[in-house]
């Protein structure tokens, strides 16, 4: 478990020495391509550097969200740290009169000595963010892992263009439906079509996680892609609640006008003195490459589609017929 690794070892051993702990730096990784101008990023772990296309429409975004349910970023992973020379001085350093059980974790290290003259790196677990009560598959153990050029049996948890590309979605922040409603959302009116449209500048969203140190070098770079809009009428009074449509790329980017669609949602009854939670989500399918060109050949296992949603209240009124 990852809160017992810490407990044990991280009372006498930094166990973030030299790394930014997340989310400290900007991203400068170098794209390769023109697909999408730069809105920053930041670092995860140690040396991993996020860097994400602007995520258009002009509004505001939002954190990826999963439609898998069960599916869960990584919580650790390995990176690359140190050279045998520089292990031995952290070592050294950072366990000087440590208690037990680290002063036997720092001896066992010893009389491995460090693994000097070996062509290779000492490469440490690094947490996805400061919940350290999450399950990490890492021990007190192989808190850090000895990693030579041509590894014959990877660690599982070693960081990967996989691992990266996981990390890139979970870092994704895609931009909130800029859904605008014809009435506007507050004078709906009971047995009239609610038209749903786009405003706004809306296009695909990447973002690449990647790392450069010690020459270790890999990426991955995540592409989400909206796919279709579903809206939510919020309450069970109307027909039909739930409207789905695909999104079409229009000349400035995805759009989506439902004036000419066979699916609109009409209310059977006004909100009366309240109001009704609108909802729009937009789907978005998302693939993954294993460098740092988003145009990159989409590679497997895939990653679950992403979701970003808007909600509203919205006004529906009852329009009173009047009788001569």
């Amino acid at each position: 478990m990852a809160a017992g690794l810490v407990v044990v070892l991280g009372m006498t051993a930094p166990a973030y020495a030299d790394d930014t702990r997340g989310g400290g730096g900007t991203g400068n990784t170098d794209t390769g391509t023109d697909s999408g101008a730069d809105s920053g990023g930041g670092t995860i772990g140690a040396h991993i550097q996020i860097k994400q296309s602007k995520p258009g429409s002009g509004g505001d975004s939002t954190t990826a969200t999963s439609s898998n349910a069960n599916w869960k970023p990584p919580v650790c992973w390995y990176e690359p740290m140190y050279t045998s020379d520089e292990y031995e001085e952290f070592i050294k350093s950072a366990y000087n009169g440590a208690q037990e059980p680290a002063a036997s974790y720092a001896k066992k290290r010893d009389e491995e000595k460090y693994h000097k003259g070996d062509d290779g790196l000492w490469w440490q677990v690094k947490f996805r963010n400061d919940d350290y009560t999450t399950a990490c598959p890492v021990t007190t153990d192989n808190w850090e892992i000895w990693v030579p050029p041509a590894d014959p049996a990877p660690d599982p948890n070693k960081l990967t263009p996989e691992i990266l590309s996981q990390l890139a979605y979970n870092s994704t922040k895609l931009p909130k439906p800029p859904v605008v409603l014809s009435p506007g959302a507050d004078r709906l009116v009971v047995n009239l079509g609610t038209r749903v449209k786009f405003e706004g500048d809306f296009d695909r969203v990447w973002t690449t996680a990647s790392i450069n140190y010690k020459g270790v070098a890999m990426a991955a770079t995540t592409v989400a892609t909206p796919v279709a809009l579903e809206v939510d009428a919020g309450t069970a009074d109307a027909d039909p609640q739930t409207c789905t449509y695909d999104l079409v790329k229009g000349k400035n980017g995805y759009t989506v006008d439902s004036s000419d669609a066979g699916c609109n949602v009409t209310y059977r009854r006004s909100s009366g003195t309240g109001t009704y939670p609108f909802k729009a989500s937009i789907t978005w399918k998302v693939t993954w490459t294993d460098s740092a060109n988003p145009d990159g050949p989409a590679r497997q296992p895939g990653l679950p589609d992403g979701l970003s949603t808007i909600e509203q209240d919205v006004t529906v009124h009852e329009i009173q017929a009047v009788n001569r």
